[in-house]
């Protein structure tokens, strides 16, 4: 029996490995290459140049690997590239990269992307991320591992999500977020460190209270960032944790949100 439904429509030039699952009314375009264990539902439409990993599922109406409506997209065979173990839920549109930037969307592996999320161009996703439902990303947005976005967060272009770090509903994200940092609002603030997520990855207690510490150096004793980074350098110099949080302080180029 076919794991392919006979209403699919399948590009010759696509490339399925033999245990993949295809629905009815789902249509996928030349240069997609799916692996093993992958299942795509009904009405799902695949374009490529796309690359999809092992173990994924992509539920009905989803629209992945399109052309991004970014104005300077000129049709060029841009690229997007998913891993493993990944969810997209019902309604989701992921868009390929431009020559611009990266000429690449990429999504790593365990993410579950929830229904009627937008992935936008050149942007790149970590590892065991969840994206609430409707939340948006502008192009060139970046996504560090286990970060939660929770429904209808929206990301400017070119912003930064710190690894696990965490946003409540609603939120407008127009800068950097370091690492661990929860924030909330229009526009978004930050309020605390994703502290609960921390205890269900086994941080330590001593790594917790480090960050503590480094988060009010930051957010509540008025120094410039230079020196709030300065006054950090003891505690990141014991906990990785601390040191992540300094140096995705370090590395953003929008500001950090305050």
């Amino acid at each position: 029996m076919s794991l392919i439904d006979s209403r699919a429509i399948i590009d010759p030039g696509a490339r399925l490995a033999p245990d993949v699952e295809v629905g009815p009314w789902s249509i996928i375009g030349a240069d997609v290459e799916i692996g093993e264990g992958t299942v795509v539902g009904p009405h799902v439409i695949l374009k490529g140049p796309t690359r999809i990993g092992r173990h994924n599922r992509i539920y009905q109406f989803s629209s992945v690997g399109e052309d991004t409506p970014d104005l300077k997209y000129k049709g060029e065979a841009t690229r997007l590239v998913i891993g493993d173990h990944n969810v997209i839920r019902e309604g989701v549109t992921i868009h390929r990269g431009t020559v611009q930037d990266r000429h690449e969307t990429t999504i790593g592996d365990h993410n579950l992307i929830m229904a009627y999320a937008h992935i936008g161009h050149d942007s790149v996703i970590g590892n065991h991320c969840i994206l609430v439902n409707n939340t948006a990303l502008a192009g060139h947005v970046h996504v560090g591992d286990w970060a939660i976005l929770s429904g209808y967060t929206l990301v400017h272009q070119y912003c930064h999500i710190g690894p696990h770090s965490f946003s409540g509903m609603g939120t407008a994200i127009g800068k950097d977020v370091p690492a661990f940092v929860t924030v909330f609002g229009n526009p978004a603030e930050a309020r605390s460190m994703n502290f609960e997520g921390m205890r269900r990855r086994g941080v330590s207690e001593e790594a917790m209270q480090a960050l503590r510490r480094a988060y009010r150096v930051v957010y509540r004793k008025g120094l410039t960032v230079q020196d709030a980074l300065a006054e950090m350098a003891e505690d990141a110099s014991a906990f990785t944790e601390v040191a992540i949080f300094r140096d995705s302080i370090q590395a953003s180029t929008r500001g950090i949100t305050r």
